[in-house]
């Protein structure tokens, strides 16, 4: 059995390559992909060569942690029917060529644990889960998030993460073409606000440059989560961190149970995924679908549609 993925072939080299598959065991599942996402973080970085030293980095590579698709063989315990709708966070099935994470394919054979069961009407959005779960996982292993810096998918799921919990955070965008599209919170510019009194500031940038400067804008015990992924070395001056007796958080990838807790908020309404998906392209395009997601400041989330190749 085959499948047709993405293949990272080195740095800035992507094709469309028909891949074997590897056999399916009794406890995975095949899954026929409907649609997968493009992070325009991860991804990126793969993409260009750009990411730091990393498990199991190895060119070529199938990149990929956003796909939704249906089920079309169950495994043996029967967690998931034939037909099912479901989200998977990647695969490794590609024999010799690398998942990482390895979503981005027309089929996919996963282990049945990984994947999350999903309503139908959720449809193209479940895509939007794990970067739901990442930022929910950002929030919960800290004290919130008064600032927001960044209002790309996951600087907005943040955002209405932090309103759906009483909050009432300010993100900070820089970029006009990304300005607008809050929903019951702030959007303004570093150099339009003048706080220095942030309780916690919450950073998915991935530019390591802010870090000091953020640091400075903390009240006294204030803290700093870095949720974004960083390429370059993260650095500040000591005193400004000694003098405001900040707190620095990192916040790793999300957990299952972060995944099954957005998952819940968005099924009862309290979490919003519209909006956030603006370019779609069919698989067959996929190297211009990546051109795109990573250099168009107004495409917040590009989806691959495996349907129509």
């Amino acid at each position: 059995m085959n499948t047709i993925a993405v293949v990272f072939e080195g740095p800035e080299r992507l094709a469309l390559r028909e891949l074997p598959l590897v056999e399916r065991t009794a406890d995975a599942v095949m899954v026929d992909i409907e649609w997968s996402g493009i992070s325009t973080g991860t991804e990126r970085l793969l993409w260009s060569g750009k990411m730091p030293p990393f498990p199991g980095l190895q060119y070529p590579l199938v990149p990929g942690y956003e796909s939704v698709g249906r089920v079309v063989e169950a495994d043996a315990a029967g967690r998931f029917a034939v037909g099912a709708r479901v989200f998977v966070p990647g695969a490794s099935c590609y024999g010799e060529v690398k998942g990482l994470f390895g979503g981005a394919a027309s089929r996919l054979v996963v282990p049945a644990a990984r994947l999350t069961a999903l309503d139908d009407s959720l449809g193209e959005e479940g895509v939007l889960l794990a970067l739901a779960a990442t930022a929910w996982h950002a929030l919960e292993g800290g004290e919130g998030a008064e600032l927001i810096v960044g209002h790309g998918v996951l600087g907005r799921l943040l955002a209405r993460l932090a309103v759906a919990r009483g909050g009432s955070p300010v993100v900070w965008e820089n970029n006009r073409a990304r300005a607008t599209g809050a929903l019951g919170y702030r959007v303004t510019t570093s150099e339009e606000d003048p706080r220095r009194d942030y309780a916690t500031i919450c950073d998915v940038s991935g530019d390591a440059g802010l870090v000091e400067p953020l640091l400075g804008r903390l009240k006294r015990g204030g803290e700093l989560t870095l949720a974004g992924f960083y390429p370059d070395r993260v650095s500040f001056a000591f005193p400004v961190a000694f003098m405001k007796e900040a707190r620095l958080r990192v916040a790793a990838e999300w957990q299952p149970a972060d995944l099954h807790a957005v998952h819940a908020l968005v099924r009862t309404g309290e979490l919003s995924l519209q909006g956030l998906i603006t370019h779609r392209a069919p698989s067959a395009h996929a190297a211009d679908a990546y051109a795109i997601a990573f250099s168009d400041p107004g495409c917040l989330k590009m989806l691959l549609d495996w349907r129509t190749r």
